[in-house]
């Protein structure tokens, strides 16, 4: 089996120390050995961002966009192949797999902007003969940490702000789908990045710590499950390190009686069930007010039976596979707990049949979920989608704003003063109006509240770059040419 490399430097790097085989999801063949980082090799990139900083730092704001410009070109016209990395290692279908790619060009389109959005600030005459200006200078090495579920849009999240903003980072992807993260660093360098501003190395938790731990790295930008953020959060700061951890998610979606239930429906399917249910912002929970339960679950059912299930390289799948069987144990473990729990299982993932190794389930729909429960409480992460009915908005509000996870959620209504009560009271940090799942533009940020975020700032967009830049004030004052003498204080007439 072909080996993944770290990128250092632009070198291709080995750590013969520790490997793990990268499976395909669809087969549960595996089909790459990836080299496991040390410390010592996470040191070795981490010496290499430091290293390119100050050049890269130095670098004028119009050849950091013409990076940005190359990159944009190169990402478009090789998204095929890109696609069929992540599908091969991820599973998700390859129509899944391109728009993960298009949501991360966003991001790239959004840092080759850099010119507008690292201005500064000027203030003439504020006191006699007196300026003031600001100025916005990049925080140094950043680490990004980033997650399996998009391996493509994620790290662009991250690193095209990052770099945009004249920082070198350290890359560390998902050891479960790395192969995408070292295209990426190759059509960096291609598209004209210098050697050592992006850097990729493979690892767990040594590599997490080390980065963590190290002094050279200013900012940490992380995305992954609640538990893990709130330790990166920790860890990070009692470090002295800037720090965006983004967490999990249970995002709710509530359905009004006077929605049209087929556009709900088909939302709440789409939502729940693609990328089979692998994505922080998937619908987890929808919430039936008063009446309209029984014809929603039918319409749902209905359309679950027509999903097509199967390898996401075959263009007539919709959902492909789990990305580890024990992925899938764990996901299936909730649907064999659920009618203990009070509810009532509509359709069993567990049925469907699949031949071959992959790591398959079917999507799974569970009725009359009581909020104590396990399937209600935790992120599942996975095709099973929870119905909790309710008699009143009221009370579909009070269920959103009292669970630990505030990411995303919507409301489906033909009711726009209703709508937008919703947005003014619902605790969660992106809102969806008739829209299931609100992932902002490039040009807006992207994060949650509650549980789903530790740390106060958002990730990409604006947000981004206060992130990962420090704004430095100036304060100036020249004498007049007729002037014989300067005075180094303020004048008595300020």
């Amino acid at each position: 089996m072909a080996r993944i490399p770290h990128v250092i430097a632009g070198e291709k790097v080995m750590d013969a120390a520790r490997t793990q085989a990268v499976f395909n999801p669809a087969t549960g063949e595996a089909q790459h050995e990836l080299s496991i980082a040390s410390a010592e090799t996470v040191e070795q990139a981490i010496a290499a961002a430091a290293a390119a900083l100050p050049a890269w730092r130095s670098t004028s704001l119009t050849k950091r966009a013409d990076v940005f410009f190359n990159l944009r070109q190169l990402l478009k016209q090789r998204t095929p192949e890109l696609a069929a990395i992540v599908t091969s290692e991820h599973g998700k279908v390859l129509s899944d797999a391109a728009g993960e790619i298009a949501r991360g060009l966003e991001n790239v389109e959004f840092a080759a902007g850099l010119l507008h959005l690292l201005k500064g600030e000027r203030d003439e005459q504020v006191s006699t003969g007196v300026d003031v200006h600001s100025v916005k200078q990049p925080v140094g090495v950043v680490a990004a940490i980033t997650p399996f579920n998009f391996p493509v849009m994620v790290p662009l999240w991250m690193i095209a702000s990052a770099i945009a903003c004249g920082n070198t980072v350290v890359l560390k992807p998902s050891e479960r789908d790395p192969s995408a993260s070292v295209f990426i660093a190759d059509l960096f360098r291609e598209a004209g990045l210098p050697d050592g501003v992006l850097n990729v190395v493979h690892g767990d938790k040594v590599a997490d710590d080390t980065l963590l731990d190290s002094p050279a790295v200013k900012a940490v930008s992380f995305v992954g499950s609640t538990p893990i953020a709130k330790y990166i959060y920790e860890r990070a700061a009692a470090n002295g390190k800037r720090v965006q951890a983004l967490g999990g998610a249970k995002n709710h979606m509530i359905v009004m009686p006077d929605a049209d239930l087929d556009m709900s429906a088909d939302a709440a399917v789409s939502a729940a069930y693609g990328s089979a249910g692998e994505r922080c912002m998937a619908v987890s929970v929808v919430v039936a007010v008063g009446e309209i339960g029984d014809v929603l679950v039918a319409k749902i059912k209905e359309r679950m039976e027509k999903l097509v299930i199967g390898d996401g390289t075959d263009p007539a799948s919709e959902m492909g596979p789990l990305i580890t069987a024990e992925a899938r144990d764990r996901v299936e473990s909730y649907v064999a707990g659920a009618a203990a729990e009070g509810a009532t299982v509509v359709v069993d993932g567990r049925e469907a049949k699949f031949e071959g190794d992959g790591f398959f389930t079917g999507v799974s729909l569970i009725d009359h979920v009581q909020t104590g429960s396990k399937v209600y409480r935790d992120e599942i992460f996975g095709p099973v989608l929870a119905v909790v009915r309710v008699d009143t908005y009221d009370e579909g509000v009070t269920l959103i704003n009292e669970h630990q996870f505030g990411n995303g959620t919507a409301i489906f209504t033909r009711d726009g003063g209703l709508a937008r009560q919703f947005e003014f009271e619902v605790e969660a940090g992106m809102v969806g109006i008739n829209v299931p799942i609100p992932v902002p533009v490039g040009s807006f940020s992207f994060g949650g509240w509650k549980d789903s975020l530790f740390g106060d700032s958002h990730i990409y967009g604006p947000e981004s770059i206060h992130f990962y830049t420090r704004s430095k004030v100036i304060t100036t004052r020249w004498p007049n040419p007729d002037q014989s003498k300067v005075d180094l204080g303020f004048p008595s007439n300020s």
